[in-house]
């Protein structure tokens, strides 16, 4: 904790996988984390993966976070910040869908959507395939099994930071290698959950 010439406290979070400290604030707040976002989103499913992606954003940053209120204040507007981008996905998603319905009256239009679809579909396999086995099957099992990193990591004899690591991964490469299909990729990822 540093204090700036403002007075204002300053909270340096470095939290890395492998250390105890990312296993205590992930236990320590993930309960509470998770209700607040079900509050919000009215659904355990999709609340679990937003506390999920916010505990794994930071694990992707290569540098600490300054943090200027408490490391609880913190989290819980990172948690309400990904609620909100789910929402806008959702009208993104919406927005898609409702397109797409306008565009089957064109029956040229429907077709070539179809295709552009079959391709992606085709890309995303195959980047699937692309990745490390390990890295492959726990995607597999988080995002089509719909398991909780827990789970994954119990029936794969492994820690949850493990699994955590190898989820930041998969979906940073998917990114890369999908960048071209990225509404698509949304769309999907939002899809396999309803």
């Amino acid at each position: 904790m540093h204090q700036n010439n403002t007075g204002v406290s300053t909270y340096i979070l470095h939290l890395k996988a492998d250390e105890p400290e990312f296993d205590r604030v992930y236990l320590e707040h993930y309960a509470a984390l998770h209700h607040y976002a079900y509050t919000l989103l009215e659904d355990s499913a999709h609340a679990d993966e937003i506390v999920q992606d916010v505990f794994l954003k930071i694990l992707e940053r290569n540098g600490p976070i300054s943090i200027h209120t408490s490391l609880k204040a913190y989290l819980y507007r990172s948690v309400h910040n990904e609620c909100m981008n789910y929402f806008k996905h959702q009208k993104v998603k919406q927005k898609y869908q409702q397109r797409n319905m306008h565009e089957a009256d064109n029956h040229t239009d429907h077709a070539l959507g179809k295709l552009q679809y079959r391709e992606f579909e085709q890309r995303l396999l195959q980047a699937i395939n692309q990745l490390p086995e390990q890295c492959r099957i726990i995607f597999q099992m988080s995002r089509f099994d719909e398991l909780k990193y827990a789970e994954i990591a119990a029936q794969l004899g492994i820690s949850i930071k493990t699994v955590d690591n190898q989820m930041v991964k998969a979906l940073k490469r998917l990114r890369q290698q999908l960048a071209d299909y990225l509404p698509l990729l949304i769309c999907f990822l939002i899809k396999i959950f309803k």
